[in-house]
């Protein structure tokens, strides 16, 4: 009997351990077959997190940010223990006591599965499981998945330790919103750093993870605090508060940004703008879209602020001003159904989701509005942000009648009498509060719209190329096409400068005699007849008063003297282009380029004649604070010396290539500054310092420009409509573009100040006439004499005409101005002399030099 029952309780023990060694074997074998070829966890010890790139501007202020991942890294020391403490107690209180599974956790999930016939299956994971799956591993509800999630887990708990694993778990976690990781759902839910969060909150984080999207502030906010309220329960349990502070938390309601409780954080931001996201644009050309969005870089902007906003001001003036004149309303092309607006409720929803700009300041904020109703005169709106109140919200019959609505048909109706003949309830307009210029009182509302025609601005230092100010257009959130730096423009008679500046490096002087003439040429299209914009010609005339007036004839005969190849070469040079064709029509500036190149060569002229580069960023660092990238590579010699006296600036040696004679910079300087003081922009710019530049307006007036310097800004100006089209007789570059430069440089020389341009060694003054190109005695003055800059030893020759080779009309009169008397000046004596006497071409025939 005895042999009988040990024989029986030994069968059983050798069941029981081939039992158990089948199933460690089984178990063994499964965990060998997936342990194979899983991903390697030793990567998680150098974790970079994709983290958002910012922009800062000079004064540190924080101006947009770049993300796909919206995530703050934060490392785990920085981590406030309130934070771990709530996350530990909602996703795995015996974090710190498991190795990487919890067999506990996994029993109780099974044995909820089983009991619910698989209706609810509820997931067992560790917090280091759900970095293995977070990292590693897919999200997919798989056995299999399971098991390798618990093999990595194992095996990271032997690389890391526990903070470090808590570390990428509250970092890379997704909390709804597009924040990953604790710091920035703290910012996007309560516009808090972790340290300001307070227990309720940090379990309002701590709720999500387990499903963001169900868990939602606003939709979801009753389950919301049913979760927040358990995670206090279990904070409260596992002795991380204590049961007053329970109490006073559970009580809390449920606040969060999204309710608006909070003020967002991006409301700290200006909306983002053409400059930051050129800066995108260049950077993630520069380091690869991918590292930009996730590399967490630093970056540092050149942008001055305040100058930023005259630019924005300044550009939206000018091309509201010519939209205006031209009378046509074509409002926001934005509609809201009528079934929407039968209370102020649906309205003002519907009006949130219009795709309207919101990011214009023109005179006061331009606010979306709806049109409510419209009466026998006036129309009734409600308005986006501010409240309704018992008369209501209306655009009058007054403030309409400037304009037009064009018909179905394209035609234009005539001017409007009543605020109907426009506007139709559900119309989406733009309105700003029209205000006393004395006391600021308001007025009424009154209708704005986008600017149909477009333009861009741009300034930067001429010495640093530091883009202080970039505008790319009326409203970047209108149309974020950047007008300064993608729009490929025909620059017109601005590209001039650099035909002359060939010229003048070629040998002649700002006193060389050039044909003003009629010319023909044929072409494969045809006979082509340039002509000056005054459809006169002048006859024999100095190259200054040719670029003074914008003498196109005189520019193309030039270019025909030096060869265009030499022309090309010089543009080609300064980046105006990559690759210049060499066509005559090329001298006028009918070949495209864009704003931005065209500011950053007249920078050269400006600078005297030394290449800058363009930026719109100082500096570029990466997540650890290493500069990747430092725009301005000048050495500064004595900035680590102790002996400078007080006062004493240290000395900045410039290491820039020349890309033109200093000389030849200052001529055509000066001929430039005779643009603004007395040619085809004396009009528009007048300012308390020494301004240069250049007009330019193109065929049919289809892009007009403007590009001035004083000795330490220069700013550009373009405007046109997308698609070319006339502007009309009025525009020129001076009407238009004119404006804008004085609007920006007139707060510019404030802020910068400016003074004469430096006058470089090497050359000497003679004065001449700057109509005849003759020279005059050392003490003549008078409005026609002009001190011209000649380079040391080569001695101008005076009498020389140039015609480029081309045939010309007999009997022309040299100078219109001149008429049949010579010019007469004053000698520093009280003397008067004269010069310049009558000429003609009735005896001149074609051909070369003479």
């Amino acid at each position: 009997m005895i042999r009988f029952i040990l024989s029986f309780f030994g069968a059983i023990f050798t069941a029981l351990t081939l039992g158990i060694a089948m199933v460690a074997l089984s178990v063994g074998g499964v965990f060998w077959m997936y342990g194979r070829d899983l991903p390697s966890h030793e990567s998680l010890a150098q974790y970079k997190p994709p983290t958002i790139s910012r922009i800062y501007s000079g004064e540190g202020k924080m101006i947009d940010e770049f993300a796909r991942e919206r995530r703050l890294f934060v490392p785990s020391d920085e981590i406030p223990e309130l934070v771990k403490e709530a996350f530990i107690s909602a996703e795995d209180k015996n974090f710190y006591n498991h190795h990487g599974y919890d067999l506990r956790g996994i029993a109780a999930a099974a044995i909820e599965a089983v009991r619910s016939r698989g209706d609810n299956v509820r997931g067992a994971s560790t917090i280091t499981q759900q970095v293995m799956k977070n990292f590693l591993l897919s999200g997919d509800r798989r056995a299999e998945r399971k098991i390798k999630e618990i093999i990595l887990a194992t095996r990271i708990e032997e690389t890391l330790d526990k903070d470090k694993i808590l570390e990428l778990y509250l970092n890379e976690i997704f909390l709804g919103q597009n924040s990953y990781g604790v710091a920035a759902a703290a910012q996007t839910y309560f516009n808090k750093t972790l340290g300001q969060l307070e227990p309720h909150e940090a379990a309002f984080l701590a709720s999500l993870p387990k499903a963001p999207s169900d868990f939602h502030p606003v939709r979801n906010k009753e389950r919301l605090q049913q979760r927040r309220d358990y995670v206090l329960r279990e904070m409260r349990e596992n002795g991380y508060i204590t049961d007053a502070v329970f109490e006073e938390e559970v009580a809390q309601p449920v606040r969060s940004v999204q309710n608006g409780d909070f003020e967002g954080f991006r409301t700290a931001l200006p909306p983002r703008s053409y400059f930051t996201d050129e800066i995108r644009r260049q950077l993630s050309e520069d380091f690869g879209e991918g590292e930009f969005f996730t590399g967490g870089f630093t970056v540092r902007a050149t942008i001055d602020e305040e100058m930023q906003v005259v630019a924005e001001a300044a550009l939206q003036r000018q091309l509201e001003k010519y939209d205006r004149g031209r009378g046509i309303w074509h409002g926001t092309y934005d509609k809201i159904d009528e079934d929407q607006l039968g209370d102020e409720a649906s309205w003002r929803e519907a009006l949130s989701n219009a795709s309207v700009p919101r990011d214009v300041e023109l005179d006061g904020v331009w606010h979306p509005a709806v049109v409510l109703r419209v009466g026998d005169s006036d129309a009734r709106i409600g308005i986006e942000g501010v409240e309704e109140d018992e008369d209501g919200h209306w655009i009058t019959a007054k403030d309409v009648q400037w304009a037009r609505k064009r018909n179905t048909d394209g035609t234009l109706a005539k001017k409007a009498s009543t605020a109907g003949d426009i506007l139709s309830v559900g119309d989406v307009v733009l309105v700003r509060a029209m205000t006393d210029d004395g006391d600021g009182s308001f007025i009424r509302w009154t209708l704005r719209q986008v600017s149909d025609v477009q333009g861009g601005f741009m300034a930067m230092d001429v010495n640093t190329g530091r883009v202080i100010a970039m505008q790319g257009g009326f409203s970047y959130q209108d149309s974020v096409f950047n007008r300064a730096t993608q729009a490929q423009r025909q620059p017109g008679s601005s590209f001039k400068p650099f035909v002359y500046a060939a010229a003048l490096d070629s040998g002649y002087s700002p006193a060389t005699i050039v044909v003003d003439a009629p010319i023909e040429i044929n072409t494969p299209q045809g006979l082509w007849r340039p002509r000056n914009s005054s459809n006169k010609y002048y006859g024999p005339t100095p190259l200054r008063t040719g670029i003074e007036q914008s003498r196109n004839l005189m520019t193309i005969r030039l270019a025909q003297e030096i060869g265009m190849e030499v022309v090309a070469g010089y543009a080609e040079r300064f980046g105006v282009y990559d690759h210049m064709g060499t066509f005559l029509a090329n001298s006028l500036g009918s070949e495209e380029t864009t704003l931005y190149k065209m500011v950053a060569a007249y920078a050269m002229f400006a600078n005297g004649g030394e290449r800058v580069e363009p930026t719109l960023v100082d500096r570029v660092q990466d997540r650890y604070g290493k500069t990747i990238y430092r725009h301005d590579k000048r050495d500064c010699v004595d900035c680590d010396s102790t002996n400078l006296m007080t006062g004493q600036a240290p000395r900045i040696v410039s290491n820039r290539n020349r890309v033109m004679d200093a000389v030849t910079a200052y001529q055509l300087t000066s001929m430039m500054k005779g643009v603004v003081d007395r040619g085809t922009a004396s009009g528009a710019v007048n300012l308390p310092v020494p301004i240069a530049g250049k007009t330019g307006t193109t065929n049919d007036a289809r892009d007009v420009w403007f590009i001035g310097f004083s000795s330490n800004i220069v700013a550009g100006c373009y405007i046109g409509y997308d698609r070319p089209r006339p502007l009309g007789r009025s525009a020129y570059g001076s009407s238009m573009c004119g404006p804008v430069f004085q609007e920006f440089m007139t707060e510019a020389v404030k802020k910068f100040g400016g003074g004469p341009f430096d006058v470089p060694p090497g050359g000497h003054f003679i004065k001449i006439d700057r109509y005849t190109g003759m020279r005059l005695p050392d003490d003549a003055s008078g409005p026609y004499v002009v001190a011209e800059y000649f380079r040391d030893g080569w001695e101008p020759t005076f009498g020389l005409a140039f015609d480029g080779g081309f045939a010309m009309g007999s009997n022309l009169p040299m100078f219109e101005e001149v008429g049949q008397t010579g010019r007469q000046v004053t000698t520093s004596t009280g003397e008067t002399a004269v010069v310049g006497p009558k000429a003609d071409f009735g005896t001149v025939s074609s051909g070369g030099l003479y």
